[in-house]
């Protein structure tokens, strides 16, 4: 195999031979020939300088071209330097597909990419002028942004398509704001809206060919006209305060009703608890009474003595001053205090030990 170095030289040595040796030939043909022929030579040297110039044209990175042969359809060209037959035979027109655009309605944002801007201030008044469901006016700015989803459907099936898709959207936004009242279109129905006039506006422009895909629909600013703005702000004011006083006075019911709901619960349980406790208690105490009934059946004295003794030493642990006296006993003399006197003669005993 040959070295491309070695190639690459000898390109550069042949074409070197070659600029020479035109440029010889070029010195000898006007030293030969008259004025007429010069100014001739001159204008084709101009012609195929002009030729080679327009033979070659660059597309960006997020765009393609569309190629015309006499105005033919010919092809789409990907991104890249490219050449085309020159003198307008081929017509590359640059279409930028991976580029979002968009179209502002009532407002103009410099800078904007877009294929069509907004017009003139009056015409921007006029577009954000509509009519609700309910009679009332409003003023209604938005932003389409869309890609051209189709070159070739964008640029020979409909004309002007960006004007086209202009006058779509409008038409479109004033449906699905007539169908509402001021108050959604202003509070609460604005993503419904968008959602809405996103499907109809893809929806038409597929039927018409377009070669669009909406991409966003973005309401902005809505407000009513100016005449009636500063009694409409009393209105909406007034509503945000309804609305705050609705949300405190469900916080405090949220705050207050299960706390109540809690206790009562905990009541609830704690009566079922005390209930069966009773119950088992009962129940209880019927076995016992049961069994020593049973007992108390088959040997009744003993049963008798047994009790009589163990209610005693229930009873007699919480006695503190206990007087024993016989049951044939007819007087009784007063007594002593026999526990203080049992303290006494202690600390007696105490003393003798002392001493």
């Amino acid at each position: 195999m040959s070295d491309p170095n070695e190639n690459i030289e000898n390109i550069i040595l042949n074409t070197e031979k070659f600029i020479q040796q035109c440029k010889n030939n070029l010195t000898k043909y006007l030293q030969n020939n008259s004025p007429g022929k010069l100014i001739i030579l001159a204008i084709l040297l101009v012609i195929l300088v002009m030729g080679l110039w327009s033979s070659y044209y660059t597309v960006p990175s997020d765009s393609v071209a569309v190629v015309q042969r006499f105005g033919k359809y010919l092809k789409e060209i990907p991104p890249g330097l490219h050449f085309k037959l020159p003198m307008g035979i081929d017509i590359a027109a640059i279409v930028p597909v991976k580029r979002q655009l968009k179209q502002e309605f009532g407002f103009t944002t410099p800078g904007a990419r877009g294929e069509y801007q907004s017009p003139s201030p009056r015409d921007a008044k006029q577009e954000t002028q509509m009519v609700t469901g309910d009679l009332n006016a409003a003023l209604v700015e938005w932003v389409v942004q869309y890609r051209i989803s189709n070159p070739v459907k964008f640029l020979f099936e409909v004309r002007e398509p960006s004007l086209t898709l202009r006058y779509v959207s409008e038409s479109v936004m004033r449906e699905v704001v007539g169908d509402r009242t001021v108050d959604e279109v202003i509070t609460i129905g604005r993503q419904e809206i968008e959602v809405e006039a996103l499907t109809q506006m893809q929806a038409l422009s597929t039927k018409y060919e377009m070669g669009i895909s909406i991409d966003q629909v973005q309401l902005k600013n809505i407000n009513p006209p100016t005449p009636v703005q500063e009694s409409f702000n009393e209105v909406n004011q007034a509503q945000q305060e309804k609305e705050k006083l609705i949300n405190q006075a469900r916080r405090d019911y949220n705050k207050v009703i299960p706390l109540a709901e809690g206790e009562k619960d905990q009541r609830i349980r704690e009566a079922d608890g005390y209930r069966l406790k009773r119950i088992n208690e009962a129940k209880g105490d019927v076995a016992r009474f049961n069994s020593l009934l049973a007992e108390y059946i088959k040997a009744p004295r003993v049963t008798r003595r047994r009790i009589y003794i163990e209610t005693l030493q229930k009873v007699l642990p919480h006695i503190h001053s206990k007087v024993i006296i016989d049951e044939k006993t007819r007087n009784l003399l007063p007594l002593l205090n026999i526990n203080s006197m049992r303290g006494k003669m202690v600390d007696f005993k105490k003393a003798d030990k002392n001493e």
